[in-house]
């Protein structure tokens, strides 16, 4: 569904996993390649539309098909809608990954970083109750 085609109260909404490392203490992010809805988005967490399923299935199933990474959900962390684009809400999982033998499949580039440092990789805002969270990651 398009966001043109969004009537008032409709929103699109997408799941967004931070894909925490339990080993190394990293996070996965993905580089995208073009976001037909926010313009400015460059590097995001692993995540995408959310299906007609359980939420948290419906999350497991796109970061393996993303990244052929087997997760874990842990808990949820935040909900929101972005400043850039109201009509898509965003729900944040924690989620763990014992591995980081990610493919890449969809993404310009993935990459593992520590949590501290995602401000220096994201482009479009960030919720402070996401930012707090990545804090006690570290």
């Amino acid at each position: 569904m398009s966001l043109e085609n969004l009537k008032d109260g409709q929103f699109l909404v997408t799941l967004q996993a931070i894909v925490y490392n339990i080993k190394t203490k990293k996070i996965l992010i993905g580089l995208r390649k073009n976001d037909p809805n926010i313009e400015q988005l460059s590097w995001t967490f692993i995540g995408g539309k959310a299906k007609d399923e359980d939420l948290e299935e419906s999350l497991k199933n796109t970061v393996k098909e993303k990244t052929g990474l087997d997760i874990g959900i842990k808990e949820m962390v935040h909900a929101k809608t972005y400043p850039e684009n109201r009509k898509i809400i965003s729900i944040y999982f924690c989620t763990e990954s014992e591995t980081e033998q990610a493919e890449n499949k969809g993404f310009k580039e993935l990459k593992w970083i520590e949590p501290k440092d995602i401000q220096k990789y994201f482009t479009t805002s960030i919720h402070p109750k996401v930012l707090e969270f990545l804090k006690r990651l570290d």
